[in-house]
């Protein structure tokens, strides 16, 4: 093709009805679509933030409380099937992300945000794939001046904002074919996401019988062969653990791919526990051993539990165990079963049952080691009691594992639908 020749605007797949249609045409945001500038005033609607990865949140949930105030009158008065820009920037979407509204029927957003609705000739689950794919993001880069603003809000203006180009189907149907389709695996994937949270759930109610609760010496439910056993007995983590530092790696040294030991930071941590059941595999960060030898450093073996000790992070309960010799950020700290006291484990699933949170102190939560190794624990002496409860556990954990790469797959799956079903980006421009 020359370079005079224009290319044809389609995606590499079309529905078999779509095939002799026209090519698609590249349509401006504001072409499209209606900015919605419609104030709340006295009308008491729910007051809804956005969560890049997740979509519209209640602002009790995301904040613990309504952080509208007297602004409240100023929000955005927004509807099911309307769209909301935040242009806050996050890891996954670092030129801010764009959600349509699914799980009420009117709502009162941030005036902040840039809110907008589909003019009737276009499917507004169609646009979705192009914002899930960060396809506004790619475009709005050359429109950032600066940073984030004092807010913390990226410098965008509303007629950048909707300069944006969305390649669109001329056939309303096609669009709705598309967007049926993304509908369709879009369920699938909140079907499997809800056997998960099953699935964690049933984990949560077997450590509740299995373990003591809170004052008490025997577990609701033991098994059989142990329940003669006698009482379990309140010991600090110290006596049956060893706790272990992390070291500050610089940088420059993180990057290597190919070294002897997997070095892991709190984001691998919380990986973990995302897709792996809380089993750190293989990190992509990994330090030589000329390395470690040149820092002092020392690694941490397999089988301890790991977790941030610093930050938000420590708050959630993302506790991993490691598969294999490693090394730990100094922002982790590792806690390891002492030889004939305590089976690895058996102290990975106590340690989930641990809340943290009572034990930081600071604006900034941390937790040093000497404290973690005077916290208090329900702890049964009996390693053979420890394993069979280590090994129950750990077949639901493995269910759990493989329910999570189920997910992954679809939605593995689905993104490479997506770049079938939409043109490139390359192509637009």
């Amino acid at each position: 093709m020359s370079k005079n020749e224009k290319q044809k605007l389609e995606p590499k797949l079309r529905f078999p009805e779509f095939t002799s249609m026209d090519e698609w045409h590249n349509y401006r945001l504001e072409e499209i679509s209606n900015r919605i500038t419609e104030r709340v005033g006295d009308k008491e609607l729910p007051t809804l933030s956005i969560s890049a990865g997740i979509g519209f949140v209640s602002q009790e949930q995301k904040f613990s409380r309504d952080i509208s105030g007297k602004q409240y009158k100023n929000y955005i008065h927004i509807k099911k099937g309307d769209f909301s820009y935040n242009k806050g920037n996050s890891k996954k979407f670092p030129q801010g992300c764009i959600y349509e509204l699914l799980e009420y029927a009117e709502a009162a957003v941030p005036n902040a945000f840039i809110s907008f609705r589909f003019k009737d000739s276009y499917v507004s689950g169609f646009y979705k794939g192009y914002f899930e794919n960060n396809f506004h993001g790619i475009q709005l880069v050359k429109y950032i001046t600066s940073g984030a603003r004092m807010d913390g809000l990226l410098n965008i203006n509303p007629s950048d904002f909707f300069n944006i180009i969305l390649p669109t189907p001329i056939k309303k149907e096609e669009q709705q074919k598309i967007a049926d389709c993304l509908s369709s695996i879009d369920d699938l994937i909140s079907a499997e996401e809800k056997k998960l949270s099953l699935l964690n759930d049933y984990k949560k109610g077997w450590m509740q019988k299995l373990f003591p609760a809170e004052g008490k010496t025997v577990p609701e439910w033991r098994f059989p062969e142990f329940r003669d056993s006698g009482e379990w007995e309140i010991t600090s983590l110290g006596e049956i653990c060893s706790v272990l530092n992390g070291f500050g790696f610089p940088i420059k040294m993180q990057g290597n791919s190919t070294g002897e030991y997997s070095f892991f930071k709190v984001s691998d941590i919380s990986n973990a526990v995302m897709n792996n059941g809380g089993i750190l595999i293989k990190a992509a960060n990994c330090i030589d051993d000329n390395v470690l030898l040149k820092l002092r450093a020392k690694t941490i073996p397999r089988g301890t539990t790991v977790f941030a000790k610093i930050g938000e992070a420590l708050r959630l309960n993302r506790r991993a165990i490691t598969s294999e010799e490693c090394l730990i950020d100094n922002n982790v700290i590792g806690v390891k079963a002492k030889p004939k006291k305590a089976d690895d484990y058996f102290i990975f699933l106590l340690l989930q049952l641990i809340d943290l949170e009572r034990y930081c102190g600071g604006v900034i939560p941390s937790v040093k080691k000497t404290v973690i190794e005077e916290i208090k624990v329900s702890f049964i002496s009996d390693l053979k009691e420890q394993e069979k409860i280590a090994a129950f556990l750990s077949g639901i954990d493995d269910l759990i594992t493989r329910q999570t790469d189920k997910i992954v797959g679809l939605k593995q799956h689905k993104k490479a639908l997506m770049q079938g079903l939409f043109p490139s980006i390359e192509e637009v421009l």
